[in-house]
């Protein structure tokens, strides 16, 4: 992870050999199909100097009895190497899904700047797919490149000009197909990217469809997206132009090299230097040699898009983490204390903040941009520039961003829910299960199940779409309460409801947090008047601090930012 991390051929490699074992069958499985297929023409030369030109019967069965043999291990082999060879793709490509997914979700964070999820998303499936596609095109080119040389051989034992025919042919075919793959490799990388692009745009789109549709902005957005979309489509086509020639050349190219082969042994055989079985299959041999060839074909181009894809793959795997790992360890047991002192960090100035265990304090930040700034440094997704945040006296910045996370519990505004059940939501990070059923009742999450078909038990779709703004907002609410963490940082957790279930909710938050630490970041006046005390952070510093009255008293910005 980060700057030390793979490359593009670093994770090449790895898919591949990760995978060693099934490649290896696979190879040696279609290796020995590769031969037999090349062995079919010559065994029909056979059966025709030995047993049609000489009228003989015996010979005759003999030989097709032989054919047949060939034939069942054409099948067999086939089959099971191409059963190892789809098995080390698919595994190569949930490995590589796995390790993306990972790094994406590690507490260190990183991966994801600058990157839309559905761009994540398409680098995890389209590109982790193509990477582990690269098995399946290793295998089949060393199959292929069996076939050759087997058809060499076979050739050269023919006829010495037809062999070396084949023998020096192929390389410079091979060669030309390698050159012939650069132009598809960059078209490739720029499908890709447009591609991931457009994916990240639509995810976005429909996750704020309701927000859309409540302003108005649907025909604005559909516009973006339709320009991002045609981008992504012209890129696709330059792509599908560039595989197309590519195909094409390659495939003129492998034509005019067996016309070559077929020339050199009629001109043989019009010379009796070679006889008419033998003709046959070099004529035989030839033809087949158009599938090893159209193959190497395809293998370019999947090494094209594997390589293009591998180095999206590795970019996201060697991000820079957003924090240090941290080698310190939380103090036990957590009381909950927090201090910040001179912390400066985004929009933030020199910011102190104390908050003492069991203490409720409201924060209210005239600018949004100073509450994101301290939401992230709260929970340790950045490190402040200048100044320390503490958790009983410990920085964070000494801890490991997961050990961090099981302290402090950071509850944003926009936090989605999962696919599941709406309880199975509530308690998917209940530290006790007698605790789900208050935290539900402190947020309204259990009015929310009982107005639902199925209570609790009703599933929730992705991102909790299958309910309003303000029920999300409750079993959300619910799912923090439930954890039970030493110190919880709530933002704007009661925007989509009505003023009575506001002020509810405000009561039961400082009901079920009796005696942890809780800070809550809003300008909620039911919630800033449930706190011990309030601070107000005006210009990127603490302009004052004193309880929710006083202040609605002492500053106008105040009373403008929570009761207008």
């Amino acid at each position: 992870m980060g700057t030390g991390g793979p490359s593009g051929r670093d994770v090449l490699r790895g898919a591949v050999k990760g995978q060693r074992r099934d490649v290896a069958l696979g190879s040696a499985l279609g290796a020995g199909h590769q031969a037999g297929e090349a062995l079919v023409p010559v065994l029909i030369g056979v059966v025709i100097d030995r047993a049609v030109a000489r009228s003989d019967g015996g010979e005759l069965l003999l030989w097709v009895a032989v054919l047949g043999v060939v034939y069942i291990g054409l099948s067999f082999s086939f089959r099971f190497g191409a059963r190892a060879g789809e098995r080390a793709a698919e595994v190569a490509g949930h490995r590589l899904r796995a390790e993306l997914v990972g790094r994406v979700l590690h507490p260190s964070g990183g991966a994801d700047d600058g990157r839309l999820p559905g761009a994540l998303t398409n680098i995890a499936t389209e590109d982790a797919r193509r990477v582990g596609a690269v098995n399946m095109a290793l295998l089949t080119g060393l199959s292929a490149l069996t076939g050759l040389l087997v058809s060499a051989v076979l050739l050269l034992r023919i006829s010495l000009p037809l062999g070396m025919t084949v023998l020096l042919g192929t390389p410079l075919l091979l060669w030309l197909g390698h050159l012939l793959s650069k132009p598809l490799e960059r078209r490739s990388e720029a499908e890709q990217e447009r591609a991931a692009h457009a994916s990240g745009i639509a995810s976005d789109l429909v996750a704020g469809l309701r927000v859309l549709k409540g302003i108005g902005a649907e025909s604005a957005a559909v516009a973006r997206y339709r320009r991002t979309s045609r981008d992504s489509l012209t890129a696709t086509l330059r792509a599908a132009r560039a595989e197309a020639g590519q195909n094409g050349m390659v495939l003129a190219l492998t034509g005019a090299f067996i016309a070559v082969v077929a020339l050199v042994g009629g001109r043989l055989a019009a010379r009796g230097d070679i006889s008419l079985g033998e003709l046959v299959s070099a004529v035989g041999l030839a033809l087949f040699l158009l599938g090893p060839l159209s193959e190497f074909s395809w293998v370019n181009s999947e090494f094209a898009q594997g390589r293009a894809s591998a180095a999206r793959i590795a970019d996201v795997l060697a991000a820079p983490p957003g924090v240090s790992p941290g080698t310190g360890g939380l103090p036990r047991p957590v009381a909950g204390r927090i201090r910040l002192r001179g912390v400066s960090y985004g929009t933030l100035r020199e910011v102190d903040l104390d908050a003492s265990p069991g203490e409720v304090i409201g924060v209210v930040a005239i600018d949004p941009a100073d509450a994101t700034a301290l939401l992230r440094c709260l929970g340790r997704q950045s490190d402040p520039l200048g100044g320390s945040v503490e958790l009983d006296g410990v920085s964070l910045a000494t801890l490991d961003p997961a050990d961090v996370r099981t302290a402090i519990l950071v509850a944003e505004h926009d936090a989605h829910l999962f696919e599941g059940s709406l309880i199975g939501n509530v308690s998917a990070a209940a530290s006790d299960s007698a605790g789900i059923g208050p935290a539900m009742a402190a947020s309204g999450a259990d009015e929310v199940a009982r107005t639902l078909p199925l209570g609790g038990d009703t599933k929730v779709t992705a991102r909790g779409g299958s309910l309003s703004g303000g029920q999300r907002q409750r079993v959300a609410l619910a799912r923090a309460l439930a954890a039970d963490p030493a110190v919880l940082v709530v933002h704007d957790p009661a925007t989509a409801v009505d003023a009575v279930t506001e002020a509810t909710i405000a009561a039961g938050i400082r009901d079920v947090r009796r005696n942890r630490t809780t800070i809550m970041v809003t300008t909620s006046p039911a919630l800033l008047a449930v706190t011990d005390r309030v601070v107000l952070v005006e210009g990127g510093r603490v302009a004052d601090t004193a309880v929710h009255a006083d202040l609605v008293r002492r500053h106008a910005d105040y009373r403008a930012a929570v009761l207008s």
